[in-house]
């Protein structure tokens, strides 16, 4: 019985909690690392330090702020020393006989400050590149009071972000793109690196803007489609050369996010716009360059060449009413009648009526845009003159509407 409260306090005493620099200058004085001159002249720093840190972060004028400073900068202290030295009590009482007080208090600040300035994730958009700022001094007051566990778990995780934020800009430097265009991008650096894979993966060698990242995936699933039954499409496992070490296994992680997203990817039913722009678990998960000019010129591309193949490259008033006018009867647009059909189309007009503004909205739609007020024009004329004689109900409407339209429209 008499051996357990040895042994107790014998378990209790191996318990520190003094702070570090405290152990460290009690072990160099210990081992005749640190002389009286030194401690002479870290008594005479400490107080200045103080003053430094209670005005720095408040005032130095309030009993209470000296005494919080005074904590802040034996924490500041026993940061650097404890990090520097990898906790080695020698190493730190070496420091201290080598280096005054204050730079080792000003060794743990920059720490903190280096720290704070780290991207807290990986959104390009939600970080600032300009190191530690004023702005920043209440995090700091934070940190100055916090211990080396708290830092280290932070620096961990900070590191990882910035690692992952660096293979962004490094792949985005390979296909053309700098930091601060992803930066104005303001999107995920994840992201970046999924759409980097398949554009290297597709053979390709620039960030695409959304109308080649759709003819990208478009690509892809042809690519696919054209295999045989049983196929399954896989990226390269060496997509980079020169990517540096430590961003590796980075980038190998991001790919096996690639993988897990490539059947929905690979899927023709879903339309690209529909699946990474409209789908809640796809939006912002890929990154392509917000270029609307370049969405307006692919579209007005795509609707001259419709309406090229529609009106036959003719753009006379006849091939232009012809297709105006089935198009307000509901009909296929064409822009050549024969006999027949022009009889079987105003058929269809005395029956069910004329839809001019159908019309109206097919060419907003479809025309050149440089065009679209002429053609309106010339549709709206047409309309005001035969709109009577086409949904006449007399006895010889139908003959009249015939001679209308081989007069105004092309009808061979």
């Amino acid at each position: 019985m008499s051996s357990e409260p040895s042994t107790l306090a014998s378990s209790v005493s191996l318990y520190d909690a003094r702070p570090f620099f405290e152990k460290a200058l009690q072990y160099g004085v210990q081992n005749c690392i640190v002389d009286q001159h030194k401690l002479d002249a870290i008594c005479a720093d400490a107080p200045k330090g103080m003053v430094q840190i209670a005005r720095y972060f408040g005032t130095e004028f309030l009993r209470p702020e000296l005494e919080k400073a005074r904590d802040r900068l034996v924490n500041l202290v026993s940061l650097y020393l404890e990090s520097s030295s990898g906790g080695d009590l020698r190493q730190a009482a070496e420091s201290l006989r080598d280096h005054s007080f204050l730079s080792r208090s000003k060794g743990g600040s920059d720490m903190l400050k280096a720290l704070i300035a780290m991207p807290q994730n990986s959104h390009f958009g939600m970080n600032e590149r300009g190191g530690f700022t004023d702005d920043h001094i209440p995090l700091l007051a934070k940190w100055s009071l916090r211990s080396l566990p708290d830092y280290q778990a932070e620096l961990a995780e900070r590191s990882q972000v910035t690692r992952v934020m660096d293979a962004a800009i490094w792949l985005a430097d390979r296909l053309g793109m700098d930091a601060s265009e992803l930066e104005e991008a303001g999107k995920d650096a994840e992201a970046v690196i999924r759409t980097a894979l398949l554009v290297t993966a597709c053979g390709r060698s620039e960030m695409p803007d959304w109308v080649a990242f759709e003819k990208m995936v478009a690509a892809l699933r042809k690519k696919v489609a054209s295999q045989p039954v049983g196929f399954k499409f896989q990226l390269p496992k060496v997509l980079f050369k020169g990517l540096p070490e430590d961003l590796v296994t980075v980038v190998a992680s991001v790919q096996k996010s690639v993988v897990v997203d490539l059947p929905k990817i690979l899927d023709p039913a879903l339309p690209a716009r529909r699946l990474f722009d409209q789908t809640p678990a796809f939006m912002g998960r890929y990154f392509w360059v917000e270029d609307g000019l370049s969405e307006v010129d692919n579209h007005d591309r795509e609707a001259s060449s419709a309406w090229q193949k529609t009106t036959g490259g003719n753009s006379d008033d006849g091939t232009l009413l012809t297709l105006f006018l089935s198009v307000a009867a509901s009909s296929k647009p064409q822009s050549l009648l024969t006999e027949k059909s022009a009889g079987t189309l105003i058929r269809k007009i005395q029956k069910s009526g004329l839809k001019p503004e159908v019309t109206e909205q097919y060419i907003l739609a479809h025309a050149p845009a440089q065009y679209q007020n002429d053609y309106l024009q010339l549709w709206i004329n047409f309309v005001e003159e035969a709109q009577q004689i086409l949904l006449s109900d007399s006895v010889h409407a139908f003959n009249d509407a015939v001679a209308l339209l081989r007069r105004e429209c092309n009808v061979k």
